[in-house]
C-alpha cells in the first residue's frame, strides 16, 4: 500500500502539518526536518505533485520547451538545465516542439494544467501569442538562446551578432571574399548573418544574396544546399553554418564534390558542440557560453517563481571564436572583392 502523509507524521512523532511544511520547504526546526525526510525516506514517500497544484501551491516543477531537443546545443542546455533546476530543488519537464507552433500551444496548455511554477522557452519559439498570453497571466516565463525586444520578458542569450561578424572576419583573413551562409529561420540566424554581412562591410566585401541561404534544422538539408551552393558558376571559397548541425552537413554536400577540407572549401559552424570537435575535420567554431546561460536562467525564473525578481533583463554574453581545421588560407582566384563604401 502506498504512504500517506498521515503515515510519515505518525513514523516522524510530528503532526501532519508539520510534514506537509518540510514537504514544501517552509521553515521548522532542523531537527524536526530531519526526522520528516529520514521518515519520508524510510517510507518510500513522496508527496503528490498534482494535490499540490490542486491546492493552489507550488509543484516544484518547471517546464523546458525547446524546438529539436536531438540537436546537440539544445541537448546541452537541457541538461544544464536540469542539473541547475535540482539545486534549487525543482525538476524538468522537457518537450520537443519541432518548430510548430500547434506543438508549442499544445504543451503549453498540458503543463499550465499539470501547474508548472514557470517555462523556459529554449532556442526558438515561433508562438508569440503565447508569450504574450503568458505574460499578461504573470505566468514565470524566461528566453534562453532567444531575445525578442519587444516583449517585456527576462532573456538570456548570446550576442550572435559579434559571432557573425569574428567568424566572417576570421574567414576574410585567410583570404576569402566569396563566403556562403546557410542558416536557419530564426532571429538567432539572422543576427549572426548581420554580423557577417557588417564584417563584409567593414573589409569592402560585396555581400551576395544568393550566397545566404536557408536550411531547416536538419542536416540532410543542409547537405543539398551546400551541394548547389558548391555546383553553381561561381561557388564560394568558404562557407558559414549557422549552426554544427549544419556544419556536419555542409562538410558531407562538399565531400560529395569531391572538395577537401581546408584545402577547396572552408567551413564553419556555430555552438563548440561534440559535433565540432569529433568531425573530420574539427570545424573552426563560435563556443555559446551555454553553462554559464543556463545557470542565470534559472536563476532568474526561479526568482520570479519565488516572487524576488526585480524587474526584467536581458542578458547578451559574449561568445568565442574557436578556430580548428576546418579552415584554411583561400588558394582561389577571387574578384568579389571591391570598393563598396
Amino acid at each position: 500500500m502506498k504512504p500517506t502523509i498521515y503515515n510519515v507524521a505518525e513514523k516522524a512523532g510530528v503532526s501532519i502539518s508539520t510534514v506537509s511544511k518540510v514537504m514544501n520547504n517552509q521553515p521548522v526546526r532542523k531537527e524536526t526536518k530531519q526526522k520528516v525526510l529520514e521518515a519520508a525516506k524510510e517510507l518510500n514517500y513522496k508527496p503528490s505533485i498534482l494535490a499540490s497544484a490542486l491546492t493552489g501551491k507550488r509543484t516544484s516543477t518547471i517546464g523546458f520547451l525547446a524546438p529539436d531537443i536531438s540537436n546537440p546545443s539544445i541537448a546541452e542546455m537541457a541538461r544544464a538545465v536540469e542539473d541547475f533546476a535540482l539545486e534549487h530543488g525543482f525538476n524538468l519537464v522537457i518537450c520537443s516542439t519541432d518548430f510548430k507552433s500547434e506543438k508549442e500551444d499544445s504543451y503549453v496548455s498540458l503543463l499550465r494544467q499539470k501547474r508548472v511554477d514557470g517555462f523556459i522557452l529554449a532556442g526558438g519559439f515561433r508562438n508569440r501569442g503565447i508569450i504574450s498570453e503568458l505574460i499578461k497571466e504573470a505566468v514565470p516565463v524566461i528566453l534562453l538562446s532567444e531575445y525578442y525586444p519587444a516583449c517585456p520578458i527576462n532573456a538570456v542569450t548570446v550576442n550572435n551578432f559579434i559571432g557573425g561578424y569574428e567568424i566572417a572576419t576570421h574567414l576574410i583573413s585567410l583570404g576569402h571574399t566569396s563566403i556562403a551562409v546557410i542558416a536557419e529561420e530564426n532571429s538567432s540566424s539572422q543576427e549572426r548573418i548581420r554580423g557577417y554581412r557588417k564584417a563584409l562591410q567593414d573589409h569592402n566585401i560585396r555581400a551576395h544574396e544568393d550566397l545566404i541561404v536557408i536550411s531547416d534544422s536538419s542536416a540532410e538539408h543542409a547537405q543539398r544546399l551546400a551541394g548547389g551552393l558548391l555546383g553553381s558558376s561561381h561557388p564560394p571559397t568558404a562557407i558559414i553554418a549557422c549552426n554544427d548541425v549544419l556544419a556536419i552537413g555542409t562538410l558531407l554536400g562538399a565531400r560529395e564534390k569531391n572538395m577537401k577540407i581546408p584545402e577547396n572549401l572552408s567551413i564553419t559552424g556555430f555552438g563548440n558542440t561534440l559535433l565540432s570537435k569529433n568531425s573530420n575535420p574539427p570545424l573552426t567554431t563560435v563556443e555559446i557560453p551555454i553553462q554559464s546561460m543556463c545557470s542565470l536562467a534559472v536563476d532568474l525564473l526561479v526568482e520570479e517563481i519565488e516572487k524576488k525578481s526585480k524587474g526584467k533583463q536581458a542578458v547578451l554574453m559574449l561568445p568565442k571564436l574557436i578556430i580548428q581545421k576546418s579552415t584554411g588560407v583561400c588558394l582561389v582566384s577571387d574578384l568579389n572583392k571591391e570598393d563598396v563604401s
